[in-house]
């Protein structure tokens, strides 16, 4: 594997970003994590209103993060329920809340805290190395090509627009 720059992946971040498209989509997701899972519930939670909302679920659904099971029938009604692929964004979602405490909460603090239900401690997300357990920072980390790394980024139909000259 060769080193390269963030500048030059044919990103997961980039296919991440297209993905969540704007700032309702993780908001969705978080309140699934909190166990939300009905039309009604997400937009009076979030205040979203309907077409958005509308959109946010089908896509997330298309993209298999949420799986639509049907609650009632007559009208047919459905939950919003995680996948495996829709809890493995948990993650992404605790490393966005912790650097927002960081650098955006105000004077009183973060809006919510964190405990470990394992340990019953308060607690907040770090990025670790899965091979050793030390944190992963940008002084000691660095991207390298891997196996699915294009030649030519510019030839791939959903990284051509990013990579236009």
């Amino acid at each position: 594997m060769r080193r390269t720059s963030f500048a030059q992946w044919p990103s997961s971040i980039a296919r991440t970003t297209d993905l969540l498209g704007d700032a309702w989509t993780p908001l969705v997701l978080s309140e699934a994590f909190c166990g939300i899972r009905r039309f009604s519930a997400f937009q009076e939670t979030l205040g979203i209103p309907r077409n958005t909302l509308t959109d946010r679920l089908r896509r997330l659904v298309e993209e298999a993060l949420l799986e639509k099971r049907p609650y009632q029938t007559r009208p047919v009604r459905y939950d919003y329920v995680l996948t495996e692929k829709g809890r493995d964004f948990h993650g992404v979602l605790l490393v966005m809340n912790r650097w927002g405490d960081r650098w955006l909460a105000g004077e009183a603090g973060p809006p919510m805290v964190m405990r470990h239900d394992d340990c019953g401690r308060q607690s907040h997300a770090e990025v670790v190395c899965a091979a050793c357990g030390e944190p992963m920072t940008p002084d000691n980390t660095q991207p390298l090509t891997g196996p699915g790394y294009p030649v030519r980024p510019a030839e791939r139909p959903d990284a051509r627009a990013r990579f236009a000259d």
